[in-house]
C-alpha cells in the first residue's frame, strides 16, 4: 500500500531541520526538502512502497542534495559582494502575533543553530559539516553516514572528529542567556546614547564585527577588529539607525537585535557573548536572508 501524503509530510521538519543546519540557508534548506519530496512523488506506487522507511529515504536524499548545494557553494560565494553570514533566524515563539505558523517551517533552536557554531561549520568542508551533523547532531551511525557521504565509515569517523577540534577550538565558556540578554541591552542602550566609553566596555579588545548585505544593501564589506574600530564604526552608523526601531529579540536562539523601518525588518544583529564581554558581533542586512523575519512585522506584534 502507498504511504499517504500526510504521514510522509511529517518528516518535513526535521528535514528542514538538517537541511537548515548543513547550508545554513532556510531558503536553501526549504528548496532542497521540496526538491527531494518531488523525487519521492515523482517514484511509482510500486517504487515507494520498495522502500522500507520512506523518512530515512528522504533523509539520505535531503544530505545528499545538501552536500551537492554545499560543493557548488564556494563557487558561488567566490562572486558574493562582500562577507557571507548564515541566514538568521527569529525564536519559533516570536513568529506568531495571531499569525498561524507551519510547525514543520519552525527550525529548532538549541546550539547547534547559534550563530557563531553556524559560521564555523561554514569554514568546513562539505564532508565534514555533513558527517558532522548527521552524526553528532543527529545521531546516525557512521555506517549510514558513510553511503550518504560515499567514503568509508572510518574516512567519516575522522571527517566528524575533524570538525569536533574546529568547533572545541572555536567554543567560548556558555554564557548565561539571562546575562547575555542583559549585554546586548546594555550594548543598544550605549550605542543609542553614543556613550563610547560604555560600549568600548562592553566589547572584547579583540572583537570582530561582520555585516551581510549581499551586495543588495550597504554595510561591512570586511570584518572589523578591535573593539576601537568597531565602536568608531558603530557610532557612524547611529545616524543611519536613527529613523529605525531598535528591539531586542532572540537571534538563533540567543539574545540580539534588529532593527525596523516603517514596521519592516531590515537588519538583524547576532552577538557571541564571553564573560562580560561582547566577542562577535552579526549584523545580517541582506533582505533576502530577512524573509523568516516578516512574520514579526505583522500588525498586533506585542512589544
Amino acid at each position: 500500500m502507498t504511504l499517504q501524503p500526510e504521514p510522509i509530510m511529517r518528516e518535513r521538519r526535521q528535514l528542514i531541520n538538517l537541511a537548515y543546519r548543513l547550508l545554513g540557508s532556510l531558503a536553501d534548506a526549504e528548496d532542497v526538502v521540496q526538491d527531494a519530496y518531488a523525487r519521492w512523488y515523482a517514484m511509482s506506487s510500486q517504487e515507494q512502497d520498495a522502500i522500507v522507511v520512506p523518512g530515512a529515504w528522504l533523509t539520505k536524499v535531503v544530505s545528499r542534495l545538501c552536500l551537492n548545494v554545499l560543493s557548488s557553494a564556494r563557487a558561488r560565494r567566490e562572486t558574493y559582494v562582500g562577507e557571507w553570514i548564515p541566514e538568521p533566524l527569529p525564536e519559533p515563539s516570536e513568529l506568531g502575533g495571531g499569525i498561524a505558523v507551519d510547525p514543520a517551517d519552525r527550525v529548532t533552536l538549541d546550539e547547534s543553530v547559534n550563530m557563531a557554531f553556524l559560521v564555523v561549520l561554514d569554514a568546513m568542508t562539505p564532508a565534514e559539516r555533513v558527517a558532522f551533523i548527521l552524526h553528532d547532531v543527529f545521531r546516525y551511525p557512521f555506517a549510514e553516514v558513510a553511503e550518504i557521504v560515499g567514503r568509508s565509515p572510518a574516512a567519516c569517523r575522522q571527517l566528524a572528529s575533524s570538525a569536533r577540534r574546529r568547533i572545541g577550538a572555536a567554543r567560548t565558556p556558555v554564557t548565561p542567556a539571562t546575562h547575555q540578554a542583559r549585554i546586548v541591552r546594555d550594548f543598544k542602550r550605549a550605542w543609542e546614547a553614543k556613550n563610547i566609553d560604555a560600549l568600548v566596555s562592553l566589547l572584547d579588545p579583540g572583537a570582530t564585527a561582520t555585516g551581510d548585505g549581499g551586495g543588495v544593501v550597504s554595510t561591512l564589506l570586511r570584518p572589523l577588529e578591535g573593539a576601537e574600530q568597531i565602536v568608531r564604526s558603530l557610532v557612524q552608523l547611529e545616524s543611519r539607525f536613527r529613523d529605525m526601531t531598535v528591539l531586542e529579540r532572540m537571534v538563533n536562539g540567543r539574545p540580539g537585535l534588529i532593527a525596523q523601518q516603517d514596521g519592516v525588518t531590515v537588519s538583524v544583529v547576532a552577538f557571541e557573548v564571553a564573560g562580560d564581554r561582547i566577542t562577535h558581533i552579526w549584523a545580517v542586512r541582506n533582505p533576502d536572508k530577512l524573509r523568516s523575519w516578516h512574520q514579526e512585522d505583522q500588525p498586533g506584534r506585542r512589544e
